[in-house]
């Protein structure tokens, strides 16, 4: 009995914290439906890595030796090593994405980079709380509402709260349509939130839509290099789409490969999730500077929006530039939303998917540019 009863015997009370967490996230993934494609991986991951002596993780027995750990293997390989699980994701993302209505109203390119502010402004925030510069860059990020950018960073800068931060990430991509609306109300008029924008869409030719990808590859490897194993994947995928000739893969890349990827990269970053890492008070902190950084990317899209309307006839309406986000495609919803709530009539959603892809394409560029400043000053 005395065997029996060791696990149970063994367990600490962080261990325990990390069992609710895992729980939480589980029940966010099944009732609320909150991204059940990774909260769902990463709450259980939770549960396994914190359960004593798990056999998930790497182990030295008695008379054995040392054993490998499923979760710890994917970590060192898929992570740690080469990155390849998030990076390998944006192939699908890509293949996902359709740059149309970008390209055929190309301002909203604009508004992606401004939605990127909050990431700076977070990055400044944590450093004078004390986290060292690769920390707070790490920190900083999860303002781009893009998971997998998050996690790359986060390692490639070896920031001691990968797990945390990967929590943080793709929480606030959940709770979007809960964060975003207070944000943007708090920062437009209902004047203002009124607006309408006519949809003219300008045809765009398959070989713009050939050509774009390749384009911003060429120009985000020159302004970016570090950025281009984001980038260059990202583009990848929706070469693959618009080719015309591998519509096989595409289907694969948007369905298998990103499904069986994003199910792998949410038990791996468990790994992350163990209970003397997970279980401090930096961990709440990143939790709200992470939220920090989400409303300032989010009230930084809105406000440059209205800056532009200072030079503008035709006015935009600057819920717009919250959609700026790479939270794809649930900002531009949230942004339709809001605007059908002050006046069934007005649809902006185009325009808003316009900004939202464009959100892609710039936190990915905002991660390389992170990764390179931050080299830079280490």
């Amino acid at each position: 009995m005395d065997f029996l009863l060791s696990g149970i015997s063994s367990v600490t009370i962080p261990q325990l914290i990390m069992y609710a967490v895992g729980i939480i996230l589980i029940y966010l993934a099944i009732e609320k439906g909150y991204e059940p494609s990774l909260l769902l991986p990463m709450g259980f991951g939770a549960i396994l890595v914190n359960l004593p002596l798990s056999g998930v993780l790497n182990q030295t027995l008695s008379g054995i030796g040392e054993t490998k750990g499923i979760i710890e293997w994917l970590f060192n390989v898929g992570i740690e090593a080469s990155e390849a699980l998030p990076i390998l994701l944006f192939i699908g993302i890509g293949a996902m994405i359709d740059f149309g209505p970008l390209l055929s109203n190309p301002i909203m390119l604009l508004f992606g980079a401004a939605a990127q502010f909050g990431i700076f402004f977070t990055l400044s925030v944590a450093t004078l709380l004390g986290f060292d510069l690769a920390d707070a860059a790490s920190i900083g990020i999860i303002g781009a509402a893009d998971g997998p950018t998050s996690i790359l960073v986060s390692q490639i800068m070896n920031s001691k709260y990968i797990g945390a931060i990967a929590v943080a990430a793709y929480s606030y991509m959940a709770l979007v349509p809960l964060v975003q609306p207070v944000a943007i109300k708090l920062v437009t008029t209902r004047k203002e939130r009124l607006i309408r924008m006519p949809y003219n869409p300008v045809s765009v030719s398959k070989r713009i839509k050939i050509i774009f990808p390749i384009m911003v590859t060429v120009i985000a490897g020159f302004v970016a290099p570090m950025s281009v194993a984001l980038v260059g994947f990202l583009m990848f995928g929706n070469l693959l789409r618009e080719c015309g000739v591998l519509n096989s893969l595409s289907e694969t890349a948007q369905d298998s490969l990103a499904n069986l990827i994003t199910l792998l990269l949410g038990i791996t970053i468990s790994f992350s999730m163990q209970a003397e890492k997970f279980v401090t008070w930096q961990t709440l902190l990143i939790m709200g500077l992470g939220l920090v950084a989400f409303i300032f990317d989010t009230i930084g899209g809105v406000l440059f929006a209205k800056i532009i309307n200072l030079f503008r006839k035709n006015k935009i309406n600057p819920m717009i530039g919250a959609a700026g986000i790479s939270a794809f495609p649930m900002s531009a919803r949230v942004v339709q939303k809001l605007a059908i709530k002050e006046d069934p009539t007005n649809h902006i959603l185009m325009h808003a998917i316009g900004a939202n892809v464009s959100g892609q394409i710039a936190s990915v560029v905002a991660g390389g540019i992170i990764i390179s400043l931050v080299s830079r000053l280490l």
